[in-house]
């Protein structure tokens, strides 16, 4: 008998297009899950009832991609925004709301982190640039993702599950936590002091990193940690 993968929900970006309307993910995200052993199921906004996808799935990836409008954080917009979909904020704000409440185990990946802390009551910077300067890049100024270094707090999760106290990874992001929200904790640094990583008090099953994991196959282990999560948590709700 084979061995029920997870199952991983994985939000996807606004509709695009004027012909014929689509959502759409990059397949990174979905290659991610695979490679690690889960089921990928993508799961487009729906405001109706969103709490309805978390019976189906075992575990749940916020994805990356355009800005949270700064109404939702109680910040004035920037000429730097971009992406901003009303539909897709309102779908997320309130699906993340119910995984807090279910424990869903969660991957919450750049704007999936950002989205973390605006529901815990935090806040973001709207343009890290206006911040932090650029002497650490966090995206390229074409809106291109770039390489840069940072540092995982010793005895956090992330720093358990990558075996080192830094590491080379992947940002594409102009906005990130300013004040945390409620209950958060900052896991993981770079090297301007912009806070790349965090987690939850009490809440083992839940990661939240800003860089894309998914653009680098040596960041495997930290889907393989989701689908972990995910597995335990689907033998627990069969039993």
């Amino acid at each position: 008998m084979s061995v029920r993968r997870p199952r991983i929900g994985i939000t996807t970006y606004p509709r695009t297009g004027e012909d014929r309307p689509a959502f759409s993910l990059p397949t990174a995200y979905v290659d991610s899950i695979r490679a690690a052993g889960g089921l990928p199921l993508l799961l487009a906004p729906d405001c109706d009832c969103p709490e309805e996808y978390l019976e189906h799935v075992d575990g749940m990836i916020f994805a990356g991609g355009g800005d949270i409008h700064p109404e939702h954080f109680g910040a004035e917009e920037h000429p730097a925004q971009y992406g901003q979909d009303d539909e897709r904020d309102a779908f997320e704000l309130r699906l993340m709301k119910a995984v807090l409440v279910s424990e869903t185990p969660t991957l919450a990946i750049c704007r999936g982190l950002q989205l973390l802390n605006v529901v815990l009551g935090g806040d973001l910077h709207v343009h890290l640039p206006d911040v932090v300067g650029e002497e650490v890049l966090h995206r390229l100024p074409t809106r291109k993702p770039v390489l840069h270094r940072v540092r995982l707090a010793a005895g956090s999760a992330l720093a358990r599950i990558y075996g080192v106290p830094e590491i080379d990874t992947i940002s594409w992001h102009h906005q990130a936590v300013s004040r945390l929200g409620e209950g958060l904790v900052a896991t993981a640094w770079a090297e301007d002091g912009t806070i790349e990583g965090v987690s939850l008090e009490g809440a083992d099953w839940l990661l939240a990193v800003q860089w894309h994991p998914e653009l680098r196959p040596e960041e495997l282990q930290l889907f393989r940690a989701l689908v972990a999560n995910s597995r335990q948590k689907g033998r627990s709700l069969r039993c």
